[in-house]
């Protein structure tokens, strides 16, 4: 190794490792609480969000749709069978379509490692998606009154994986699962943020996604596309972001657009929408996402 090669290598390994160590906590913590709701909590949320259809709550139940799905620790694979579920017992499409949609933008996991990027960010990400699970209600209440805006067909009911009959081997086995699907991307976001604060003049990155940047906004929820890949994972990246200038519209924007649009999300969105209410979501999803980031830049 070079001597220039080797002093690289000593400056990208000393910021990777600070990152770790200021966030690795919030990963632990955040798999941890996860595993427990998943192991312990899913199945009452589920019940208790079933029993408000006897409620008659009508439009207001889109409230308590969206935050049961923020609360849901499940993936989008997991959660269209419980949508589907709750489909079949004929609770309202509206009802579905905020439990989804926040579902896909945030889970108690994800509100965690958050926590990483400040009390600030961590505030508005949560309004931010559990209105954004609200506006996707409204919005199927009021525009497709028609009813099947979802078709779940051929998704059978949930399976879950926590089984075994030991309490708590359940829950290990629950976490190992958690390390698996997300080290991997967590350790991978903390390379990409020391190489980006080695390599990135702050002054360029402030520039282009600065306070009051409608141009910043847009490119921060277009470029959410092709690099949310695991919501643990972009933490890292928006913590040298904000840190660099980013402006707070500009992430919250990244926020709702990055697992809105991530691949596998998109897969089973689609399976259950359509083509037609497809690109319906897709716009909904860029639209909300761009006026929230400027609407939070200018306030």
């Amino acid at each position: 190794m070079s001597e220039i090669a080797e002093r690289e290598f000593i400056y990208i390994w000393a910021y990777f490792n600070i990152q770790f160590r200021q966030i690795a906590g919030y990963w632990i913590w955040g798999m941890a609480l996860g595993s427990v709701i998943s192991v312990f909590g899913k199945e009452k949320l589920y019940g208790l969000f079933a029993a408000l259809r006897g409620k008659r709550l009508g439009a207001l139940g889109i409230i308590p749709a969206s935050l049961a799905g923020i609360a849901s620790p499940l993936c989008m694979y997991g959660t269209v069978p419980i949508a589907a579920a709750f489909a079949e017992k004929g609770m309202e499409e509206d009802w579905i379509a905020a439990f989804m949609m926040s579902s896909i933008l945030l889970n108690p996991q994800l509100i965690v490692y958050s926590a990483a990027l400040g009390e600030t960010a961590l505030v508005i990400r949560l309004v931010s998606c559990f209105l954004c699970g609200v506006a996707a209600g409204v919005f199927v209440r009021l525009f497709c009154r028609r009813g099947n805006f979802f078709d779940f067909t051929g998704f059978g009911a949930y399976i879950s994986k926590d089984t075994d009959p030991n309490v708590f081997m359940r829950l290990l086995k629950n976490i190992g699962r958690n390390i698996k699907a997300t080290g991997g991307y967590f350790l991978f976001g903390i390379f990409l943020s020391a190489m980006f604060q080695r390599y990135v003049p702050s002054e360029s990155f402030a520039g282009l996604f600065g306070r009051q940047n409608g141009f910043g906004v847009l490119m921060a929820a277009t470029i959410g596309v092709p690099l949310y890949a695991c919501g643990g994972g972009t933490i890292p990246l928006l913590r040298q972001w904000l840190a660099r200038g980013m402006s707070m519209g500009a992430a919250t924007a990244f926020m709702l657009t990055g697992p809105a649009t991530k691949i596998t999300n998109l897969g089973a969105v689609k399976m259950v929408l359509g083509v037609r209410h497809f690109v319906l979501y897709l716009a909904f999803t860029i639209l909300f996402s761009f006026a929230t980031g400027l609407l939070i830049d200018v306030w």
